[in-house]
């Protein structure tokens, strides 16, 4: 594939994809396969499929320091990426270098920006958790006032979901739920026996709050269109962040750069780092992007008809904030004022665990890359909590302890050294994940003062939870601890940590560039589109009005197949 990449040309494409993640790979795709000359530019390095993931296959045991990351590298390189659940001496190759990345926070908040430069993007480390937005998800801002009206609904995005479902490949069960929709989907991962036994006793005594299989981008039984992008069925190994050179799991590199490099429409860019975008007044449109290379440091330039930002929320409100000109002094395309702010990011930040009872004789096989799932029940106004505003999910988990759990118990010699072989109790879990409301505090700026190493003024972000946000955590703990011991578990406890984990650890920040009807308290419209400039469309997390409770990867790839859907049609018709 070396033919697909270029660093300097005067050629003037179709449309500029900035950005090569799960918007960027879904742009260039639907972009390509309508016959529109494409150049995909990626801040970072190249990564080849199956031949770059060094991590790959590889045991703890064949790793210096059992995958611990040497602390003197994670202190000059990785004190923010760290704090990744996927981040280990296996895969902090496909983690940015903080030292490179710098942001600042204001005084007083704090925020964990996770970031993975390279082709491909954060797709390669993603959790794969996929979830339609439901109808009250697009509701819920104007039902209880807080943040814009979303100006979509679900029956706008429906067909988009199927779009992408089909391709993707999600493991799931028709669950026929009106609070989770089905999805066009693969068969779903299997259930542990004591999973099994609890999904059927919180059935009974919360019937408004069913367990279902968690739904996850993972190729349980690939079909015709699957196996033609190369891809194969999922090996349960858990290990997804390394990479897979099966394909199994869906990355930009396993399946939408195929298929759009397969168009012969398509050129990369890659180390090409985005200053800025070239605005023409007299004009009024986006005709291309400054960038600065990677490595040398070298500026240069690219042409388009149309601009598609897919960066990431805040890779994408960072070059918006840094293109000004006279028409836009305060970032382009934010006549609106609104551009940096209402940033929003999901609440991981309460948890209960017990002990399941027998089962002694239950063990499970491979390592299911998923794991069971309470959908939001606080999903509308009437049913919310009395002291908090929207609601949370529960993701559940389940395992027998090891080892690792035993290896701090009392004991000596061989009775103690053959317990340490044997499996222990199951435990069961439950985690929320809440949304965060939409405020206007929680914002983005550039710094006045500080840049990084490509001349571009740093990010200062001051984002933090509110009392809303935390009175949820509080409710949710004490609620899934509740919902343990009434299903029979033992031991039961239940934490809450939002005082120690900032927002961004989710890495599912969202807003900042949001759409809207009203192009006076809004970027964007309801196509992704630029109030201001005809030809500049925001599809990553940007673009967000809310956060709903739902991963949100899914929605992302939605709503950009929907708007270069609509794009190309402006375009054929001569109103972009």
């Amino acid at each position: 594939m070396t033919d697909l990449y270029i660093k300097n040309s005067k050629e003037k494409f179709d449309v500029l994809v900035v950005g090569s993640g799960i918007t960027g790979g879904w742009a260039a795709k639907e972009f390509c396969e309508r016959g529109f000359k494409t150049l995909m530019i990626e801040r970072g390095r190249i990564v080849e499929h199956r031949k770059d993931y060094i991590g790959e296959h590889k045991g703890p045991w064949l790793f210096d320091n059992r995958m611990k990351v040497d602390n003197l590298l994670v202190e000059q390189q990785y004190n923010v990426q760290k704090r990744c659940y996927a981040f280990s001496d296996s895969t902090k190759h496909f983690f940015g270098n903080d030292r490179d990345l710098p942001y600042t926070t204001a005084q007083g908040t704090g925020f964990s920006w996770i970031r993975a430069n390279q082709l491909g993007g954060k797709s390669l480390l993603w959790h794969r958790q996929s979830y339609r937005f439901n109808q009250w998800d697009f509701e819920a801002n104007k039902a209880d006032g807080y943040g814009n009206d979303w100006p979509i609904r679900y029956n706008d995005l429906a067909p988009w979901y199927a779009h992408v479902e089909a391709h993707v490949g999600i493991a799931a069960n028709m669950d026929n739920l009106d609070t989770l929709p089905n999805s066009v989907s693969l068969p779903a991962f299997e259930w542990t026996a004591p999973e099994r036994m609890l999904k059927d006793k919180l059935a009974k005594l919360y019937p408004d709050r069913p367990m279902v299989m968690g739904r996850a981008a993972h190729l349980t039984k690939p079909t015709e269109l699957h196996l033609a992008q190369g891809r194969v069925q999922c090996q349960a190994r858990n290990e997804c962040q390394k990479g897979c050179s099966f394909g199994a799991y869906f990355s930009t590199q396993s399946s939408t750069l195929p298929a759009a490099a397969k168009t012969g429409n398509l050129h990369i860019a890659p180390n090409s780092v985005v200053h800025s975008l070239i605005y023409d007044r007299n004009r009024n449109r986006v005709v291309g992007v400054r960038v600065v290379d990677n490595e040398s440091l070298e500026t240069r330039e690219y042409y388009a008809h149309m601009v598609f930002l897919c960066a990431s929320t805040l890779g994408s409100t960072q070059i918006l904030l840094n293109s000004k000109s006279k028409t836009f002094p305060n970032g382009i395309a934010n006549s609106s004022g609104v551009l940096g702010h209402y940033l929003m990011d999901h609440n991981y930040n309460a948890r209960a665990v017990g002990v399941v009872e027998g089962f002694d004789n239950e063990y499970y096989s491979g390592r299911r890359p998923t794991s069971p799932y309470i959908p939001n029940f606080q999903y509308k106004p009437s049913r919310y909590a009395m002291d908090y505003k929207r609601g949370y999910a529960l993701a559940a988990w389940s395992s027998r302890e090891d080892w690792r759990a035993k290896s701090s118990s009392d004991g000596f010699g061989a009775d103690f050294k053959n317990n340490m072989t044997q499996a222990g109790r199951w435990l069961f879990g439950l985690s929320a994940q809440g949304e965060m409301l939409p405020r206007y505090e929680n914002h983005v700026s550039l710094h006045p003062t500080k840049t990084d190493k490509w001349g571009v003024p740093q990010l200062l972000i001051n984002c933090q939870w509110s009392d809303n946000e935390k009175l949820m955590m509080d409710d949710a703990a004490q609620t899934a601890k509740n919902m343990l011991f009434k299903a029979g578990l033992k031991d039961v406890y239940c934490y809450t940590r939002y005082h120690e984990r900032h927002p961004g650890l989710a890495i599912h920040e969202v807003g900042t560039a949001r759409m809207g009807s009203d192009p006076k308290e809004s970027v964007l419209n309801g196509f992704n589109q630029s109030h201001d400039i005809p030809n500049l469309f925001v599809t990553d997390g940007a673009s967000f009005c809310s956060t709903a409770t739902v991963n949100p990867s899914l929605t992302f790839m939605a709503i950009t197949a929907r708007a270069v859907d609509y794009a190309a049609k402006e375009f054929k018709n001569r109103r972009i």
